[in-house]
C-alpha cells in the first residue's frame, strides 16, 4: 500500500472517454469513485483488499 495520498487519480490506461473511476489512498484504505459523479458515493476498501485487487489485475484474473 502506498503512503497517504489524498489526491484523486485516474488510471493512466483510461481511455479519456469519461467512463473511468478515480482512486486515492487514505490511512489504511483506498477510496474509489466514479469520475463522472465526483459528488456521488465513494467506495472504501481496506488496504489488504485493495492490494489483492491490484495484484489480481496484474495477474490477468479479470481479463475477458
Amino acid at each position: 500500500m502506498r503512503a497517504l495520498d489524498s489526491q484523486w487519480r485516474t488510471s493512466s490506461r483510461s481511455g479519456g472517454n469519461g467512463a473511468c473511476v478515480e482512486a486515492r489512498y487514505v490511512i489504511n484504505a483506498a477510496q474509489v469513485r466514479d469520475s463522472k459523479d465526483r459528488q456521488g458515493p465513494v467506495l472504501f476498501f481496506a488496504a489488504d483488499q485493495w492490494t489483492g485487487f491490484l495484484q489480481g489485475i496484474k495477474a490477468g484474473m479479470f481479463d475477458a
